[in-house]
């Protein structure tokens, strides 16, 4: 290993909270994002990069109030090398004061020169550096990415990274936009950049890569990037990301972490005993599940069901796990709670699982607490956390299931019977209630029918997903569900109950809320053209 990747400390940029959510149907609300966020700063992450404040009133609001909350981090905002992008990106990271960070960027490869901009090098230049004049000029800390890096002739792409540092950037990312790099080709661009650029070798810029997983080498592309200069890499938690997703956050920290042999000198300043939590908050709050043998998180990652294997686990764990659990956060689950268990009980677990609720927050969940364990006899840590998440992910409630009775068997038609209630719009005491019946394929299906007869929307289900969230016949069940009602925009929906068919009717209707209620949960196909052209 050459001197240079000797003894350096790896800035860990994640981007879940921007290039994360722009995977369909993982659009987060406000709340949601703000409880990503916190469980972030837990992780220890370097950077956050909150959203792309210009984009729409939404995510300019959750960049201001993650800026505003989240202290000790550094909080990004991403802006392309327009001026109103880069003023509003400035205006929204503000509450973070020299913890703020606007990150502009540019195409530059050939092909986007030639048939997305029709723009020769030398603007390309001019535009790259005025934006990053424009953006030093509110904040110290810029990072600059030239779109579709990997792509980019060598030779211009060193141009640019000198004219860019010239004109304030300190930080210059070279993205895998379209996942087409892989290792020793990618290592060998970051090294001859890091090898042509002083500033790189003096510390005055950072160099730091951005590797999409179209063809599953995210995470190897970023490493070998790391060997050869890279100090920064940007990723997301479980990897989620557009298209086939970004590298890792797990997988690259633990890599360096389990092979510090290979990796020697590299550190990074991740909890890593946060990860398994961060992990399942993300896959909730997005509604994007972890598949089973997902490396590091996945509910397989330490599962042993050869004999051999369990022989020899039990006799050195090291024959065959190269990780403790417990060193990414996998454990013995606390002690359940019950029925009998009192508020003051359920508000001290709710602070030990990381979220922040006020007095109203804690009551409404101690209520739905209680109504869980008149139905089961213990209330586990993921049953809880599942009411939390269902609190954080409510939207105002156009809609609320009140009844819900099913009929189905082998031999009988499914028929599902629905009343659902609505703020009186006289604004009277009482609400008005409806109740209608369908018929179904099965009885979800028929709840569903009846939810929309009632509702007068009409959603095509794109994705439904299923999981017990904690162990038993009377387990809680999560339903996670994607709806397109007809614009394009992939709408997502979450329930839980132990009666999956009421989980399934509270997840649907949840989604129909969402869709009436709009804002951050209806970005729609306007925002999908704008987000299509990013790092």
């Amino acid at each position: 290993m050459s001197k240079k990747t000797q003894n350096h400390r790896i800035r860990i940029f994640d981007t879940t909270l921007r290039d994360g959510e722009q995977c369909p149907g993982a659009s987060m609300n406000l709340r949601e994002k703000l409880e990503v966020a916190r469980q972030l700063s837990r992780l220890k992450v370097d950077v956050i990069e909150a959203g792309f404040p210009v984009i729409s009133d939404g995510d300019f609001e959750a960049v201001r109030t993650i800026a505003s909350e989240i202290k000790g981090i550094t909080i990004a905002g991403l802006a392309r090398c327009v001026s109103r992008d880069i003023d509003a990106a400035a205006e929204a990271v503000k509450p973070a004061g020299k913890k703020g960070r606007i990150h502009v960027f540019l195409a530059t490869s050939k092909i986007h020169r030639e048939h997305k901009l029709g723009k020769a090098e030398d603007e390309i230049i001019r535009l790259a550096v005025q934006g990053v004049k424009r953006a030093k000029g509110h904040l110290d800390d810029v990072e600059f990415s030239p779109e579709d890096g990997s792509r980019t002739e060598p030779d211009f792409l060193i141009r640019v990274c000198q004219a860019v540092i010239a004109a304030g950037a300190t930080t210059v990312n070279i993205p895998d936009t379209v996942g087409w790099a892989v290792p020793d080709e990618f290592g060998a661009l970051i090294g001859q950049l890091y090898g042509s650029i002083p500033e790189f070798q003096s510390g005055k810029a950072v160099i730091s890569v951005h590797c999409h997983n179209d063809l599953g080498l995210a995470v190897a592309n970023s490493l070998a990037a790391v060997r050869n200069g890279a100090r920064q890499v940007e990723c997301t938690v479980n990897g989620i990301g557009e298209r086939a997703g970004n590298a890792s956050l797990e997988e690259l920290v633990m890599t360096m972490k389990t092979r510090a042999d290979f990796y020697s000198g590299f550190t990074c300043g991740v909890n890593t005993k946060e990860i398994v939590k961060s992990s399942r908050l993300v896959s909730r709050m997005s509604g994007l599940v972890v598949q089973r043998s997902k490396a590091i998180v996945g509910e397989n990652a330490f599962a042993h069901s050869s004999g051999i294997h369990q022989d020899g686990i039990l006799k050195k764990r090291e024959t065959y796990e190269i990780m403790d659990p417990q060193d990414v956060g996998w454990g013995k689950t606390e002690l359940p709670l019950t029925k009998h268990s009192g508020r003051a009980a359920v508000a001290v677990r709710l602070k030990h699982l990381g979220f922040k609720m006020n007095d109203d927050e804690v009551t409404a969940i101690f209520s739905k607490f209680k109504e869980i364990g008149d139905k089961k006899k213990f209330v586990y840590d993921e049953d809880l956390s599942a009411l939390i998440e269902g609190q954080i992910t409510e939207v105002p409630e156009t809609w609320s299931l009140d009844y819900l009775s099913v009929s189905s068997g082998n031999h009988t038609i499914p028929t599902a019977t629905v009343r659902l209630k609505r703020p009186d719009s006289k604004k009277s005491k009482n609400d008005e209630e409806l109740q209608d019946a369908s018929l179904g394929d099965g009885p979800v299906d028929a709840a569903l029918k009846a939810i929309d007869r009632l509702t007068k929307t009409r959603g095509r289900v794109k994705d439904y997903n299923i999981r017990s969230v904690s162990e038993g016949k009377d387990a809680l069940g999560e339903v996670t569900i994607k709806v397109d009602f007809g614009d394009g925009a992939l709408v997502t929906g979450k329930g839980a109950s132990t009666d999956v068919i009421e989980a399934s009717a509270k997840a649907y209707l949840n989604a129909v809320n969402r869709h009436l209620y709009g804002g951050d949960a209806r970005q729609g196909k306007k925002a999908k053209t704008r987000r299509a052209a990013q790092p």
